[in-house]
């Protein structure tokens, strides 16, 4: 492992199921941003092998879900769960990585969790700060992105990310929304792929509430799945639509709504980091939003982050957007999570499979 992440875990032993069902524990550090949970392991998770991140990531997949579950799911998290598993950097520049979980699986890129690690990382003294600032390079199954943390004497206030390149992968898709019809959503990248559109195409707005903008989003999210899986140039692991992004009708440069629904029916309280860099990649290249004019978006909690876009070289011979997305993060707690061994529910249970059920 890499001096940091070392410094993170501390010398714990692998946790193997049968060590988990005897006690051993999983140390976590809770937060939040905008209200999106960021379940942070410090401790117990076994080492991950690999030469690259998506190695390790399909290791904790192929090997070790059920802390995965554990973590996540009930009576420990819940269906909107979501957490960060730190891992060994492998790519130059990059001082730590982490791998990305929640409550149906793994995803390649979350700017809110990446934003609560810009001020776990600092605040942990695993990068280090230079007056009041920090800057450091984290890599993610979607590649390296560049975090930057404000200080004010030894606690961080805000912190902010870089994306990977951003792109529109296929504009105009029609897509089949049961019981709201047909509607037209572009497929864009922004370190996962999202189905994005505005809710009034599906004849609903964010002024009819949130369980009619979560059975929109459901019922675009299940059009979209019915079309070709979008396909990313380098990485086929990162092949796959993670989510739906319903938004407002404001126009550019005003502040704006956005509804994520992701996974297997997950709703982000926050404005999804990774979905923000989509819309602000989607607004720049289609003319709508100039390089460089800041956007503040609001998620379902009413917090938001604020954003601003630049054209870069192109990405897999498309045009291509780095975003800045900045945010605030607090702390909920920590906890040490266990599971006893004659507990019939202790590796975890959601009572919805998803919560739009």
């Amino acid at each position: 492992m890499g001096e940091a992440t070392t410094k993170a875990f501390g010398a714990v032993a692998p946790l193997l199921p049968a060590a988990f069902a005897s006690g051993r524990a999983l140390e976590v550090v809770d937060m939040h941003t905008a209200g999106e949970p960021v379940r942070i392991v410090v401790g117990g998770y076994p080492r991950l092998e690999g030469a690259t991140i998506l190695d390790k990531r399909r290791q904790a997949l192929e090997l070790h879900d059920r802390l995965r579950v554990a973590m996540m799911h009930e009576p420990r998290g819940h269906a909107g769960m979501y957490g960060v598993i730190p891992v060994a950097p492998a790519l130059p520049g990059a001082d730590l990585a982490c791998l990305f979980a929640h409550a149906s699986g793994y995803s390649t890129m979350c700017g809110h969790a990446t934003i609560a690690i810009g001020r776990w990382a600092v605040e942990a003294g695993l990068v280090r700060a230079a007056g009041n600032g920090a800057r450091f390079g984290l890599e993610l199954p979607c590649g390296l992105v560049e975090v930057e943390a404000q200080l004010e004497g030894a606690r961080v206030v805000a912190a902010a990310f870089e994306s990977v390149p951003a792109y529109v992968d296929r504009a105009d898709l029609v897509l089949d929304a049961p019981g709201f019809g047909r509607a037209l959503a572009d497929i864009v990248f922004g370190g996962a792929f999202y189905a994005v559109l505005p809710a009034s195409r599906l004849g609903v707005s964010f002024d009819d509430g949130l369980p009619v903008l979560i059975g929109a989003a459901k019922a675009a999210f299940a059009g979209a799945r019915l079309h070709e899986a979008p396909q990313h140039p380098d990485q086929p692991d990162l092949s796959f639509l993670y989510g739906v992004i319903l938004t407002d009708d404001a126009a550019p440069p005003a502040t704006t709504r956005n509804l994520c629904l992701f996974g297997e029916g997950q709703i982000d309280r926050s404005p999804t980091g990774s979905g923000v860099t989509a819309r602000m990649a989607l607004d720049l290249l289609s003319g709508r939003i100039g390089e460089g004019v800041p956007r503040r978006f609001l998620g379902p909690t009413g917090d938001g982050f604020d954003a601003t876009a630049r054209r870069v070289a192109d990405y897999g011979g498309r045009p291509a957007v780095r975003v800045r997305v900045s945010g605030r993060s607090f702390y909920s707690g920590t906890q040490r999570l266990i599971v006893e061994a004659d507990d019939p529910l202790g590796e975890g249970f959601l009572l919805f499979a998803s919560e739009t059920a």
